[in-house]
């Protein structure tokens, strides 16, 4: 690999392991199809990373599965080769889809269960815990409609923000 191409297969490398999502070899996998110029074989990524072949076939499966690359036939050739993605739209929709709003929900899903626990108990949480609860809820539902628009390419509503900042500052000064 050329120098050029060392350098960002390296820094994808390095911001895959700090993004938590990908490990260090898949940015490095990535940053190496990204930058070939047509589909690459097993071998090649092997042979290029100095990588071990299964190491490079679990890190492919998983750049699979988040989109970022896919498998291709080459006419001729018995082999699957890999190539990256390149519509960066599509990436991040996945990865906001099935990454933050799979938190944002459990956030809400926790919200929504200790209020149920309180019902259930026959008495309402302490004030204190329930506008703390309402106002994480809101929060993060406010979130997970913006996210929901993203993905589908709309705008965020400003109102279902505007809406929520006064409620969590308000109650957060309440604490004071």
């Amino acid at each position: 690999m050329d120098g050029i191409t060392a350098l960002f297969v390296e820094g994808m490398g390095a911001a895959a392991a700090t993004s938590r999502i990908l490990t260090q070899l898949q940015g490095r996998i990535f940053g190496l199809l990204y930058l070939s110029p047509g589909p690459v074989t097993l071998d090649a990524l092997t042979d290029e990373l100095q990588q071990s072949k299964s190491n490079v076939s679990v890190s492919v499966r998983g750049l699979i599965d988040w989109q970022l690359v896919r498998r291709v036939r080459v006419p001729g050739s018995r082999k699957d080769h890999y190539e990256a993605a390149t519509d960066f739209w599509r990436v991040l929709q996945e990865i906001m889809e099935r990454r933050f709003r799979w938190n944002v929900r459990q956030v809400l899903a926790a919200a929504a269960e200790a209020e149920r626990a309180a019902a259930e108990r026959g008495r309402e949480a302490r004030p204190f815990v329930a506008a703390r609860l309402g106002a994480l809820r809101a929060f993060f539902a406010a979130i997970d409609a913006g996210i929901g628009a993203f993905t589908q390419g709309k705008p965020l509503d400003p109102e279902a923000l505007r809406n929520v900042l006064p409620l969590t500052a308000a109650r957060a000064h309440q604490r004071r």
